[in-house]
This record gives structure tokens, sequence and C-alpha cells, in this order.
């Protein structure tokens, strides 16, 4: 793994693993952009931070957003051009979130990911490399205008 900056956050109900994350993490710069303490809090403004920060972020920076179960953090993050946020819940999903949707944030849920477990999830989306090719033209679509058709 190359050199990389990682953004995190949290709201409450992410907030533990968040902190536990952040303690495990000796090879990764973190920054922490909250929440601070276990007090309630509203998960948009974290996601929001998260993703405003890193869309001016060099290319080796990545995020990770937690919430309760994740749910919450990866509608919003989801909503940023250029952010693919991923919620993934074993090593399958977070190896596929590298591989064939390079995402650029991992979702987790602090109520449903066990510390040994996210940082397992970590790790193989962090090594996991971008597989390119068939994916990207996928990638362009994601980040493509939408128009709904009512």
């Amino acid at each position: 793994m190359q050199y990389m900056t990682l953004l995190i956050a949290a709201d409450h109900g992410g907030y533990a693993l968040k902190q536990a994350i952040i303690a495990a993490s000796t090879t990764l710069t973190c920054v922490d952009l909250g929440t601070h303490s276990s007090d309630r809090v509203d998960y948009p403004f974290y996601a929001d931070t998260l993703c405003q920060q890193l869309i001016e972020s060099p290319s080796n920076t990545k995020g990770i957003l937690i919430c309760g179960t994740g749910i919450g953090v990866s509608i919003r993050a989801n909503r940023y051009k250029g952010i693919r946020a991923a919620l993934v819940h074993d090593r399958v999903t977070a190896t596929m979130a590298s591989a064939h949707n390079n995402a650029n944030v991992l979702c987790l849920g602090g109520r449903t990911t066990s510390v040994e477990t996210a940082l397992l999830l970590i790790h193989d989306w962090l090594n996991t490399p971008f597989e390119g090719d068939r994916h990207i033209n996928r990638l362009h679509q994601l980040d493509a205008d939408v128009r709904y058709l009512v």
C-alpha cells in the first residue's frame, strides 16, 4: 500500500468504532473529522464534512464514514459527484468496493461491525487495487448527471 491519508468521521452511533480505528491505524495518517463524543448528533453533517474535504484532497486520500448501520452515511455521501461510497459488511464486499467500484469512501456500521472485522475490511479495501478495464466506463456512468423520468 502506498502512503495514504485517511479522513474519518462518524456520528454518535459510530464514535466508538471510529476511535478504535484511529487507535489501530499506526501506518496511516488519520484526520479525525468528528464527532468527538458519544453525544447524539446528526450524521449528514459529518458525511458532508468528509465528502467536501475529500473532493478537495489529493488522490492519495480516502475516507471512512461510520454511523449506527452505515446506511445513512452511505446514502448521504453518494449524493456527491466524484464520491463512490460503499457500505461493506464482509471481506468480499470490501475487496469488490475497490476492485470494481474504485470506492473512495468506506462506510461501516458502528452497531453492526466489530472492531476486528472493521480493521480487516479497511485493510482489504485499502490494499485491493482497482481493476480498471471494463469498470472505468461504469465509473463514468456513476458520475454522469441523472435525469429522472416521471
